[in-house]
């Protein structure tokens, strides 16, 4: 008995770390290639020999220092910034409304709240372009902050709603009942239990808006290239390392996510053991 269990055991973790491997090391084997003296996208003998001399942070510093890739930053930080604030209050605003049970056809419209999620991202920027277009508004900030901020309210929808799934609504008519207004008990009552929902769907907002380029490819113009779009153009126009150091700062800023979102996780779930 004992010994098929750990037969079972192995097996199990044998194919746990099979599949992480066959999910991860494409990736993880950008992070040396950044790092490569010369201009190519393959391991060198000197790298293979761990020799000194084949390592650089050439690439790195292309970043600093060429004016597309700073203005790409720049781009993606004030879009996915502005972006990530719309989404979240607009979001939240919503799931508090789906969460009252007085709320009519809640199911239609949370179907339709979440229906970016499942269209193809093709199809939605096309929709965009036509729809800013007539508006005046493809080619600006503007128009790739509000095509994000679609984007990104439905993963805010989801992660506030779970999270008000688990409120106690007996606290508001507590709060109501001592004579505290509809945003005073938002805010003094709400918006404190609910802030790792909030917070959680406010990254997955900030990633999805960073790591956008369909929408960009339809809706942004020269002035308005983010970090996407920029290394979309370098692997088409000139293939170069730097897209590989811009993507090892893309996967440590989504381990980074990952570890925050588990961070909130585990702080919402140790919130009502400890109450």
């Amino acid at each position: 008995m004992i010994s098929t269990q750990r037969i079972g055991r192995g097996a199990y973790l044998a194919s746990c770390t099979l599949i992480f491997a066959f999910l991860i090391a494409p990736i993880l084997v950008i992070v040396p290639l950044s790092f490569n003296a010369e201009p190519y996208f393959t391991f060198t003998e000197g790298m293979l020999r761990l020799d000194a001399e084949a390592y650089s942070l050439r690439w790195y510093r292309q970043i600093i220092e060429n004016e597309l890739w700073t203005r790409g930053l720049i781009n993606s930080l004030i879009i996915g910034i502005a972006s990530t604030a719309l989404a979240t209050a607009l979001g939240t605003l919503a799931a508090l409304g789906l969460s009252s049970p007085a709320m009519p056809g809640r199911r239609f419209a949370m179907a339709l709240l979440i229906s970016p999620m499942v269209t193809p991202v093709i199809i939605s920027a096309a929709g965009m372009f036509f729809f800013y277009s007539s508006l005046s508004l493809a080619q600006t900030h503007i128009g790739l902050i509000l095509s994000h901020a679609a984007l990104g309210t439905p993963f805010v929808v989801i992660t506030v709603t779970a999270t008000l799934s688990a409120f106690d609504t007996n606290l508001t008519r507590a709060a109501a009942s001592l004579g505290a207004s509809p945003l005073l008990t938002f805010r003094r009552v709400q918006l404190p239990i609910i802030a790792p929902g909030v917070i959680s769907g406010a990254l997955f907002a900030f990633a999805t808006s960073f790591d956008e380029v369909v929408v960009v490819l339809f809706m942004g113009g020269i002035e308005q290239r983010t970090i996407p779009r920029q290394m979309w153009a370098g692997i088409r126009e000139q293939i170069s390392p730097t897209i590989l150091a811009v993507a090892t700062f893309l996967i440590a800023f989504a381990v980074l996510l990952l570890l925050t979102v588990e961070w909130l996780r585990r702080r919402s779930v140790a919130s009502p053991q400890a109450d």
